[in-house]
């Protein structure tokens, strides 16, 4: 087989899916324009913010893609292709897009609000503190880790940190001109194209410029940033970053495409699978946890219930934006697959253990993409800065997502201090920040950080529980949620037991104590669940 027909395979598949499996999907979860978003009802001009679908889009697929659907699938192939590209199709379709979209209707159906508080109304208050203290403690170490990288890669590339500075620069300018202009469709296609093509002139113009500066100067910039970027308006700089940022990923991904189909590369890595690697365990349920973003992600479900909820124009745009991101990704990650498959399997581990997954993907992108008549050296590192790109753009997010869950745990809370914490973004994002300088200064984020993987898909699985018990209170029939369910519970529970062990046998015992803590948390969650599904019996269901 070769590439192109790989690649024009799964884009059909994906194509499909989106179509007939995203409009049942989309049907079952009772969304409909005859509903008013909450982007409307509850506008504030800083988080609630209706927009259009395209917009919404851009900054859902900048904020859930970033370097997830490269790095996994492209270490997941060390047990094959063959298996990588199946999980990828199957995990995105019936998986991750049903996921994403069932935490962006839930979410619609509950003011905006984010998974937590979607647990509290249907499984109880304490499910919702558990859920809530996890996920705030996973967004605080992306946050620690994703601010050391952007630093160390500012500090490696200066270009890359002009390049940066000047998109932001961009997206305030855009945010403004859209706002005054943007609600007449000829003037936003105008005020996007020159924002597109600023944006790529800026990449040229970023590496013409080198900023040079410290390390822990960047640490300080970046978060300072972050602290912005969480109390703006969205409209003003997270949304028009994250929709310019997006173009970068599209013109990457359709660039590569054309590439391929001109240099019509054979796939050279054999069809065997391996089902025990010696640097990652077994098949199972390994492949499953490296390969997240590409299939499912529960980080997703953040950022779908959290920000993205928020400004969506009509319940039914949750469709393209939820379902079809969610496939987009999917086929960044087969391209990510493609990257390497033009390697044989000796050729893609040595490379693997010396380059990393990125600088694979780069060159192996890049090389297609110069068939285009681009210089290869300019092309890898168009790669290179576009995935960089947008790691500063899953920080941003996060840091948002951090101060909406601080808010949220707060509401529940009747002290006054409480309230003041819970109604002011600026002192929520303050507290964010202040756990965000500690795990830096404690050095502790690269110790805690091999765990993500794994907490990354309980948040999936917990979920997925979520709105499994959202529809079968609504006496919905929901299988379609519940065999995801069960299966990623299955994924997370063995990888958690398996990674206890594993570092206790070690004696890296802080991540084991973790693992373990977070094995008995995915227990209580079903537990309440279990019994909130009971209650059912004796009580109607809590309306969203």
């Amino acid at each position: 087989m070769n590439l192109p027909i790989l690649l024009l395979s799964s884009a059909v598949i994906l194509y499909l899916a989106y179509r007939i499996y995203g409009s049942f999907v989309y049907r079952k979860f009772g969304l409909s324009d005859k509903n008013p978003a909450p982007s409307h009802a509850l506008r504030d001009g800083v988080d609630y913010e209706p927009s259009k679908p395209i917009v919404v889009l851009g900054h859902h697929f900048a904020s859930i893609a970033g370097a997830g659907p490269i790095v996994g699938p492209i270490i997941a192939v060390t047990f094959g292709w063959i298996p990588a590209v199946i999980w990828i199709l199957v995990g995105g379709i019936f998986f991750g897009a049903v996921h994403d979209l069932g935490s962006m209707a839930a979410s619609l159906k509950t003011e905006g609000k984010s998974i937590g508080v979607i647990i509290r109304n249907q499984i109880g208050l304490r499910g919702k503190q558990l859920f809530v203290i996890f996920s705030f403690s996973t967004l605080i170490l992306v946050i620690g880790v994703f601010a050391d990288i952007i630093a160390k890669t500012f500090v490696s590339n200066p270009g890359v940190a002009s390049a940066s500075i000047l998109f932001i620069a961009l997206a305030v300018v855009f945010g403004i001109v859209n706002r005054v202009f943007g609600n007449k469709k000829l003037a936003f296609i105008v005020i996007t194209v020159v924002g597109v093509l600023l944006m790529y002139y800026f990449v040229y113009l970023g590496m013409q410029m080198p900023f040079v500066l410290d390390y822990k100067v960047w640490i300080l910039l970046l978060l300072a940033y972050a602290f912005i970027a969480s109390v703006t308006p969205v409209s003003l700089l997270l949304q028009p970053r994250d929709y310019l940022n997006s173009f970068l990923l599209y013109g990457m991904m359709i660039a590569a495409i054309v590439g391929v189909f001109i240099a019509n590369p054979e796939i050279k890595m054999g069809n065997e699978i391996t089902f025990s690697s010696e640097n990652l365990g077994y098949i199972f349920p390994v492949l499953f946890v490296t390969i997240a973003c590409g299939a499912i992600s529960g980080f997703h479900s953040l950022v779908a219930s959290g920000t993205t909820s928020k400004q969506l124009d009509k319940e039914s745009d949750a469709k393209v934006v939820g379902f079809g991101g969610m496939l987009i990704e999917s086929f960044l990650a087969i391209i990510s697959v493609g990257a390497v498959v033009v390697l044989t399997k000796s050729e893609y581990l040595d490379r693997l253990g010396v380059e990393g997954p990125v600088a694979l993907f780069s060159t192996g992108l890049g090389g297609m993409i110069a068939t285009l008549g681009i210089s290869e050296q300019f092309a890898v590192g168009f790669v290179a800065l576009t995935v960089s790109a947008f790691a500063l753009t899953t920080l941003d997010t996060c840091t948002r997502l951090a101060r909406f869950t601080v808010q949220e745990y707060f509401e529940d809370v009747s002290q006054p201090s409480a309230k003041l914490i819970s109604n002011n973004r600026f002192i929520s994002t303050g507290l964010v920040m202040v756990f965000s300088v500690l795990l830096l200064a404690s050095g502790e984020f690269t110790t805690l950080w091999p765990i993500f993987g794994s907490a990354n898909q309980l948040l999936a699985a917990l979920a997925l529980l979520t709105i499994a018990v959202w529809m079968i209170r609504k006496k919905e029939n929901a299988l379609f949620v519940t065999i995801p369910m069960f299966f990623m519970f299955t994924v997370t529970l063995v990888s958690l037991g398996l990674f206890a062990w594993k570092n206790f046998q070690e004696q890296v015992y802080v991540l084991s104590v973790i693992a373990a803590l977070l094995f008995v948390l995915a227990i209580s969650l079903l537990i309440l669940a279990t019994k909130s599904i009971k209650s059912e019996v004796k009580e109607p269901a809590k309306a969203l």
